[in-house]
């Protein structure tokens, strides 16, 4: 039945006018993890998946996200929805790092550097976004939409050791940039130029208390109900609680109150994220938590005020303090709104890459292709002693507890020394493929360091697969598309670089050879299951 429902599969990605039939036949696809319940409600997390470092923002009646995306190219994700709860990936802001070949894997990495915390505000008829990267300074990206095209990254200052920017135009129109620095707190002030491309000042601290705020990062500052509000986590990702500051002056002295934190639940660290109002004025605060391998998965509160204090979630331990909520009322968005998770599933067919894909750094763009077999994406491996080291690994982030990823490799334009197939991305990381030694083609499965190999297999359609359970995956393989045969030892995905670990395809040669071929590994399909 396996075999028979991938045939009409692909006739049916080669002829849209057979959609019924494969409609008929074939169960219907799953998706990922969903907030919705469909009765009003919503669970949290909302989106159990690794967007860390979240910022918010409502323009009309939609809402925009945007969040870290660290060493992964393209890079900070923009999602957009209707109701806070429904979420759809729209755009990256941007495509690469020119900055040092390390973003190419030349002479060195750049795991866990790259895009920080980002910041994304919309003003004057334009959104704009602001991020760090550790040794390289705080950038700046606009655009006229949310899903662009996003302006080439904006240096606003050279500098090492600054993190977590967020932008604030004054309703004098005087402008600002609010950060922290590595290491967590002070929080500094900077007057910037009003076209938001450079700063005025060396900065002035304005929020400096490490004894009742240690740890303090990640400020998000607002001006409402006749105040300056900064938003701010405190205590470290995996222990915090999150910190509200208010001042009728910007420069301070700010009073600062506890209004989200862990309480009797088991949600560790509620920690960074932004504040944001429905069209109606209705209230809400965004965060991430840290969940080991899976990394830092994206929660909803609901916020009340109280004396010109949010309190955010549940009340908890007296009138100014919350706690996370596990299941509440959706948002009042005014109107009905449809379904949507993010995307995940790819078939490529398409003559670009999904948005939910990111490379492991900046692609070797001569080396894949999606029109050099239409219905395929073409890996051509490049040199690599191994997976951590290898350009091009295409990976997506996990977004259920519980789920399997499957993808279809053909095998038959491998070459010598070649390694491709299906990977769990992270440190360490573990794969299962195919290699190939001598002409003969084998089985082959990556786990901690040790790489082993299987039976010997003709060049042919592989399936490769990965059931990934409470953070531990297992492997299997498939020459039939429906007998799985289970190989390899269980991997422990564990958080790595800042980030969850990540299912991926690829495609590396350890031969460095310049005289030999070093393959091609084409993809037909990636399958996400929850």
């Amino acid at each position: 039945m396996k075999r028979f429902q991938n045939i009409i599969e692909r006739i049916v990605r080669r002829a849209g006018a057979l959609a019924f039939f494969y409609c008929a036949v074939l169960p219907p696809i799953a998706h990922a993890w969903q907030s919705d319940l469909g009765n009003g409600q919503y669970k949290n997390p909302v989106l159990f998946a690794d967007y860390s470092d979240p910022d918010v923002i409502r323009v009309g009646s939609d809402f925009y996200m945007v969040s870290s995306s660290f060493h992964f190219m393209p890079g900070i994700p923009v999602l957009e929805s209707k109701d806070l709860v429904n979420w759809r990936i729209i755009g990256h802001v941007y495509d690469r790092f020119d900055f040092d070949p390390a973003y190419d894997l030349t002479n060195g990495d750049r795991y866990g550097k790259g895009c920080w915390a980002p910041a994304i505000r919309y003003h004057g008829g334009r959104f704009w976004v602001y991020f760090p990267t550790p040794q390289e300074g705080i950038f700046m990206s606009s655009a006229k939409s949310a899903a662009g095209p996003w302006s080439t990254p904006v240096q606003v200052k050279k500098i090492a050791g600054w993190e977590d920017p967020c932008p604030f135009w004054d309703d004098d129109g005087k402008a600002y940039l609010i950060h922290s620095v590595l290491g967590a707190g002070p929080l500094i002030l900077n007057k910037m130029s009003a076209d938001g491309t450079h700063l005025l000042d060396e900065g002035t601290t304005i929020v400096k208390d490490r004894d009742t705020m240690p740890t303090l990062e990640g400020p998000k500052l607002y001006k409402m109900r006749g105040y300056y509000y900064i938003f701010a986590p405190a205590g470290g990702v995996a222990r915090g609680w999150q910190e509200v500051l208010r001042s009728t002056n910007i420069y301070g002295p700010y009073e600062h109150r506890t209004v989200l934190s862990q309480g009797d639940t088991d949600i560790n660290g509620p920690h960074q994220g932004a504040y944001v109002e429905t069209a109606g004025g209705q209230p809400w605060f965004v965060h991430f938590q840290e969940r080991g391998a899976y990394g830092r998965v994206f929660w909803l509160e609901p916020v009340t005020w109280v004396d010109d204090w949010p309190v955010i979630g549940q009340p908890s331990g007296g009138a100014t303090n919350g706690q996370p909520v596990l299941m509440w009322t959706k948002p009042d968005n005014g109107s009905e709104t449809a379904t949507q998770v993010p995307q995940t599933s790819d078939t490529f067919d398409s003559s670009e890459l999904g948005l939910q894909w990111q490379w492991n750094h900046n692609p070797d763009d001569s080396k894949w292709s999606l029109t050099s077999r239409p219905g395929y994406l073409r890996l051509n491996a490049l040199p690599a002693d191994s997976l951590l080291h290898a350009r091009n690994t295409l990976t997506q982030m996990l977004s259920d507890p519980v789920s399997i990823v499957t993808t279809s490799l053909d095998t038959r334009k491998m070459a010598d020394g070649q390694r491709a197939g299906l990977c769990l991305f992270g440190k360490p990381s573990g794969w299962i493929g195919v290699m190939q030694t001598g002409g003969r083609q084998q089985i082959a499965c990556y786990t901690s360091t040790n790489e082993a190999a299987g039976p010997a297999i003709d060049p042919q359609n592989v399936q490769l697969r990965a059931d990934i359970t409470n953070g531990i995956a297992n492997f299997s393989y498939s020459l039939d598309g429906g007998q799985f045969i289970p190989f390899g030892e269980p991997v422990k995905l564990q958080f790595s670089w800042w980030k969850g670990a990540r299912p991926g395809i690829f495609s590396f040669n350890t031969v460095f050879a310049t005289n030999q071929p070093l393959g091609t590994a084409d993809f037909d399909w990636f399958h996400y299951e929850p």
